[in-house]
């Protein structure tokens, strides 16, 4: 009997490690396929919120997109140019502006001309006031009584008011190249090429 036990024992043992080896294989493989396939459904989960975040995102796009073609359509270029011109017939130019002098002070001088609608003191690029201004009224009548107060002081210098004119692209003057003090006739030549050492 303990022969028959001893070749149970043995025969047996391979097959329980070999079955034990299986078992441990079987428990890894199902270990990572749970949290792998967990994996996947959060990714698909976020890729359904970043795919129906994108579409709003799209929607959004199109509806300013469709507003912002409505409003250029009904302010096509001639519209604008027409406006601007209307504009300019109920604005004014202001020169010799002093450079401490408020869009407010601008406005309370020419108020008795008619209502201000706006007043823009020109500024560069790093802020200053440029000098001059423009003055832009309700009424296009107010334009004439602002014209009255050419050479008026304001802040003790003297405003040169005129109507504004209306710019009109491509209408700039040319006044051609202006000749420079010394100009030769000849072209330039160059002088022949010496080599920098002598061989010889």
């Amino acid at each position: 009997m303990e022969q028959e036990e001893h070749e149970v024992y043995g025969a047996d043992i391979p097959d329980e490690e070999v079955d034990m080896d299986a078992d441990a294989d079987q428990q890894d493989d199902q270990l990572p396929s749970n949290h792998t396939t967990k994996e996947l459904e959060d990714m698909r989960k976020r890729l359904k919120e970043i795919e129906e975040e994108a579409s709003a995102l799209r929607e959004m796009q199109a509806k300013v997109e469709k507003e912002m073609g409505a409003v250029q359509d009904s302010s096509g270029p001639s519209a604008t140019q027409a406006e601007k011109e209307e504009v300019d017939a109920r604005s004014i130019y202001v020169g010799n502006v002093d450079y401490a002098c408020t869009p407010e002070e601008v406005q309370q001088h020419f108020q008795s001309c008619g209502t201000v609608n706006r007043v823009t003191i020109l500024t560069d690029k790093f802020g200053q006031p440029k000098g001059f201004a423009y003055v832009e009224f309700v009424e296009i009548d107010a334009v004439q009584n602002a014209l009255l107060l050419n050479e008026s002081e304001l802040h003790g210098r003297q405003l040169k008011v005129s109507a504004k004119r209306t710019n009109v692209p491509g209408m700039k003057q040319y006044y051609g190249r202006r000749p420079t003090g010394f100009r030769s006739r000849r072209p330039f030549m160059p002088a022949p090429f010496f080599p920098p050492y002598s061989y010889g």
